[in-house]
């Protein structure tokens, strides 16, 4: 039996959070929003730690790559402030897009950083954690996805291709190796606000503003299943580190849990009984180390979740 438990509810932030990302560190996370800094939390102490770093303008995407030791914090400015945490300061602002950043995203296995921006381009960067390399942190690639906004952007379990899901209600499949285009194909009848691939790279999760959850069948990308997931947009999309289930998030306030059959198994909400956010819920992300359900809102609120019986 599936048992939810509200460990925590954080205030701080004096304006709504659009992101959360887990750290490399266990048992730490970072939120940032519409406010003039990005915040680092303990999950062991359920406490604020610290501003880590100023921004200039509202944070839509945080991304803290496994294999160099920063967090990357897109701005609304279209600047990417790199902050190192062997040096705890920004060392690095990236410095291309002109228009707002909805979603960074890293591949390990090339050492590249992947950005996506509200004016329908993708940056890749060298992501060499060397700052003392001629090339580190150099733009490599930029490239055209769509004439509207790469709102988000998932990479496949192996690697070799890249999702990115647009304004223009379309996804679109890239080759990892050389960035080619491998298919394009409208996914739902409004813009596709969230994407994850499964994590045995089977099946890709879109979901989008008109309410449904698309599952795509990523041999030829057809589709698998179509699910009146919630009643507004679905903003996040979200495997658990070791348990066969995903959790959503969207505008209707609520949290919903899934299993790998794609059937529904809990539903977070006021209505349910549980301590929930007041406004829309934003982004979730599970923190491996504990297994906690992390959600953040426009109610200025991060919440921490034990669920259990998965």
């Amino acid at each position: 039996m599936i048992e939810v438990e509200q460990l925590a509810s954080l205030p701080g932030h004096q304006n709504p959070i659009y992101t959360v990302e887990v750290s490399q560190k266990p048992g730490i996370i970072f939120t940032a929003g519409n406010d003039t800094g990005v915040v680092e939390w303990s999950l062991k102490d359920k406490a604020f730690i610290k501003v880590l770093m100023p921004v200039s303008t509202s944070v839509y995407a945080l991304h803290a790559p496994s294999i160099a030791p920063v967090l990357a914090a897109g701005e609304r400015s279209g600047d990417v402030s790199l902050f190192n945490f062997e040096q705890q300061k920004v060392t690095t602002v990236l410095k291309h897009h002109k228009q707002p950043i909805f979603d960074i995203k890293s591949v390990s296995s090339k050492k590249e950083l992947l950005v996506s921006s509200e004016d329908g381009t993708v940056s890749v960067w060298n992501l060499n954690d060397d700052a003392g390399e001629k090339n580190s942190h150099s733009l490599l690639y930029s490239f055209k996805v769509s004439t509207a906004m790469v709102r988000v952007m998932s990479i496949s379990p192996d690697e070799k291709t890249i999702a990115f899901g647009c304004k223009d209600n379309r996804i679109r499949i890239y080759s990892l190796e050389d960035y080619q285009l491998l298919h394009d194909f409208e996914a739902h009848t409004m813009p596709v606000t969230s994407l994850q691939y499964s994590p045995d790279g089977k099946y890709l999760i879109s979901g989008s503003r008109d309410a449904q959850l698309n599952i795509w069948d990523c041999n030829g990308y057809t589709l698998h299943k179509t699910i009146p997931a919630h009643l507004f947009a679905i903003y996040s999309i979200a495997w658990h580190p070791y348990k066969d289930v995903f959790a959503t998030s969207a505008r209707d306030k609520t949290i919903k849990i899934w299993d790998s059959s794609f059937k529904l198994v809990k539903t977070l909400s006021v209505e349910k009984g549980y301590p929930m956010h007041r406004l829309s819920v934003n982004k979730i992300a599970w923190e491996p180390n504990n297994g906690y359900l992390i959600s953040v809102s426009d109610d200025k609120l991060v919440m921490v979740w034990n669920i259990t019986g998965l």
